[in-house]
């Protein structure tokens, strides 16, 4: 195995018993037994402020739908962070923990009139279009203080969600909507992407932006307007089971192109993944063990319609540690697969999972397992949603990161 990897794997596990071994950890086992989500606020606000000294000149706004939990918004909101919605459900839970409108922007380029409408009445005013339906859609409610970004596209085949197969428009079609826009006497403040979710590749991000600039310059020139807003996305990764390019390194390529445009630009970006990943441990336990023609297999009770939804729906490959080998690994050992509690044999969580012998009623914990888990999760086979344990004694384990300077 890489010594990169096997360096992450040993961060990861003793990220994990750094919290199994706390009061709050094992108080909240005691108290819903298992699957349980440990969630760790103070991790989400470490996060953040690295965020802010990588990239000091942006302004951050959340993407709720990584994870919805109220513990995260309210700890973000303390810290002063806006938040980007796509529903009006979202905007109905930062109402309900009370944020303000002017921190909320509105990004799902596609949108019922009745949801413009709605968020219009909550006072928001920052919402994203690609197509000349949507810009139509604001000429009745808009308002003067309306700010429209047009979203472009950029396909990023190696992203772990290629967005702009999706959503977003082509340089040529991002200037017919200005026009378009002017002709409707709508404002476009500027344009916005999104790299794709779980980029690990640096010079993807500094190429979008390269271009989206050069893109607003031309048009400025053109029709001798000035834009306001570039809105550079999310998509920053986190590491999973291999390691990926830190924040930091990110900054380091990115920010030299973004300094100049701050002067003239509001920058914004719309970070979920990489706040809220890390701060969320998955504990579960084991349900049934099976030797099979292809070997060891053992039964958990969360699986890829539960909280490991994120390997459905993202692709992603959480790692998976027995609590007994958390301070040192256990022998005998062998290859196993991981399956879910779930009748479906396509609830399978992982195979050749290097753990010891397991039994019925052992615990396993899986780390970073904050984004694209709780909130993808389902109710089938009519199994509950994973409780949530919100940890308020556990300070996260100081890591190094690189200067910018």
């Amino acid at each position: 195995m890489d010594d990169t990897v096997t360096t992450l794997i040993d961060r990861r596990r003793d990220e994990c018993a750094a919290v199994m071994q706390t009061d709050d950890a094992r108080a909240a086992i005691a108290l819903h037994g298992t699957p349980v989500l440990l969630l760790n606020p103070s991790i989400v606000v470490r996060q953040y402020a690295r965020l802010r000294q990588a990239l000091p000149f942006a302004r951050f706004h959340y993407a709720v739908k990584v994870c919805a939990h109220p513990a995260v918004i309210a700890a973000l909101a303390e810290e002063g962070c806006g938040f980007d919605v796509a529903s009006g459900e979202e905007i109905s839970q930062l109402e309900r923990q009370g944020v303000a409108p002017h921190r909320v922007i509105h990004t799902h380029p596609i949108k019922k009139p009745v949801e413009i409408r709605e968020a219009l009445t909550a006072g928001i005013r920052t919402f994203v279009v690609d197509n000349e339906i949507e810009l139509e859609k604001f000429c009745r409610d808009g308002g003067s203080d309306l700010r429209l970004l047009v979203r472009l596209a950029y396909r990023s085949p190696h992203a772990g969600s290629d967005l702009s197969s999706k959503f977003g428009v082509s340089a040529a079609r991002a200037e017919a909507l200005v026009a378009r826009a002017d002709a409707l006497g709508l404002d476009v403040a500027g344009f916005s992407f999104h790299v794709g979710s779980q980029l690990d590749d640096p010079a993807r991000f500094a190429a979008a932006i390269r271009d989206t600039a050069a893109l607003m310059s031309r048009l400025e020139r053109a029709r001798g307007r000035r834009f306001t807003v570039l809105d550079i996305g999310g998509g920053f990764p986190i590491a999973y089971d291999r390691p990926v390019a830190d924040l930091e390194e990110i900054a380091q390529v990115i920010r030299p192109i973004l300094d100049p445009l701050a002067e003239r630009y509001e920058i914004l970006a719309e970070p979920g993944r990489v706040l809220v990943a890390e701060s969320a441990v998955l504990v579960t336990s084991v349900d049934g063990v099976a030797d099979r023609p292809d070997g060891r297999w053992y039964y958990l009770d969360d699986g890829l319609y539960g909280s490991y939804s994120n390997v459905l729906t993202e692709g992603v490959h959480p790692l998976v540690f027995a609590e007994r080998d958390l301070t040192a690994l256990v022998e005998p050992r062998r290859r196993a697969t991981l399956a879910g509690p779930t009748c479906d044999s396509a609830d399978v969580i992982a195979r050749e999972c290097d753990l010891p012998d397991l039994r019925v009623g052992d615990l396993v914990v899986s780390p970073v397992m904050g984004a694209y888990t709780s909130v993808t999760a389902t109710r089938f086979n009519g199994r509950p949603f994973t409780p949530v344990a919100v940890l308020t004694r556990v300070r996260p384990l100081a890591r190094a990161t690189p200067s910018l300077a």
